[in-house]
């Protein structure tokens, strides 16, 4: 049985502007279909600092064929998805960007993946640049 597999890198290297970068590398539960789940045992897809300020960039980046129209959501503490449904119907092949002007903001908040109906054991990669 393959477990759901989420690996997350929080950079805090200075660019010359305050951006941080949190990439998150998802695999999903080939046993049962199961999504990475924000809500799962431990967490795995939770990051390990907290974070505040504006979305700038979310990518998505499909690495093993996820089914059309996958749907991304990052939640803060409080449960709520910060992308504001921008990361839903993602593309089964192309790597798709959303910027600023549809995203919304993170206060304080650990953030937490969540990949839904993108079939099993299959992969991609979320980045997202916070300032």
């Amino acid at each position: 049985m393959a477990a759901q597999v989420v690996a997350i890198t929080e950079d805090y290297t200075w660019y010359g502007y305050p951006i941080k970068k949190i990439i998150w590398n998802w695999t999903t539960d080939g046993a049962n279909g199961a999504i990475v789940d924000a809500t799962a045992a431990g967490q795995a897809n939770k990051t390990v600092n907290k974070y505040s300020g504006i979305i700038t960039r979310l990518v998505t980046d499909p690495t093993d064929t996820p089914t059309d129209n996958y749907d991304v959501t990052i939640l803060d503490d409080d449960g709520y998805d910060v992308l504001m449904g921008a990361g839903l119907d993602r593309d089964t092949a192309n790597t798709e960007q959303k910027l600023e002007s549809v995203l919304g903001v993170c206060v304080d908040s650990q953030l937490r993946l969540n990949i839904g109906t993108a079939g099993n054991t299959k992969s991609g990669k979320v980045i997202l640049y916070i300032r």
